[in-house]
């Protein structure tokens, strides 16, 4: 019967961890020049997504497929994260991802997203990335897009809903610390879990 017990616990705790399992997805934000790395990524409900800044001073800045390079209304902003030269720790900023729909991003510094600093969570192949950052290196110097100026009322093809499917929040901690300290507090609750199932 102990067995029995054990067995059924054990397996709850594996469900309940493997659930509650998100992933967390690292992005570098002006590691390679202009440029996230990597361009876009594909996310479920759940998991995180990390942005760690790199010199010198950029955004994680929300905006839409039809233009790239303009904020959304209430959207997603990390604000400038000024990095040093040569500095030891990197500010971070992280969202949750609450849908499966495409969310579009990028930097706001001056230039940076009319050459091609833009980044994608879920693209779709109706809507891909690349289109996304051939628009957006196709947009003005004030971030207008080009097709702005052909759509009746500066409107564009498609507008964007307002998602609301991101929290954040910012941190100057080491890269890895979040994922390591889940990690830890995940494998105590497992084996205190385990333990009481094998008493019972």
């Amino acid at each position: 019967m102990r067995f029995t017990l054990a067995s059924a616990a054990l397996a709850t705790i594996a469900a309940a961890t493997s659930a509650s399992a998100q992933t967390n997805i690292q992005v570098q934000v002006g590691s390679n020049g202009l440029s996230f790395s990597p361009s876009s990524v594909n996310a479920s409900v759940g998991d995180t997504v990390s942005f760690v800044f790199f010199p010198k001073n950029h955004t994680v800045t929300q905006s839409s497929f039809a233009a790239p390079c303009q904020p959304l209304a209430s959207g997603i902003d990390s604000g400038f994260q000024p990095v040093a030269a040569g500095a030891t720790t990197a500010p971070s900023f992280s969202l949750t991802v609450n849908a499966t729909t495409p969310l579009w991003f990028y930097c706001r510094q001056s230039s940076h997203c009319e050459s091609g600093m833009v980044f994608a969570i879920n693209p779709t192949a109706d809507k891909s990335f690349a289109t996304f950052q051939a628009t957006a290196k196709a947009s003005s110097a004030d971030g207008t897009p080009p097709s702005a100026a052909s759509s009746p009322s500066g409107s564009t093809a498609s507008s964007p809903s307002s998602t609301g499917s991101g929290s954040s929040s910012t941190s100057t901690s080491s890269p890895n610390s979040a994922i390591t300290t889940g990690a830890r507090a995940g494998g105590l609750l497992a084996a205190l879990g385990l333990a009481a199932g094998i008493l019972l």
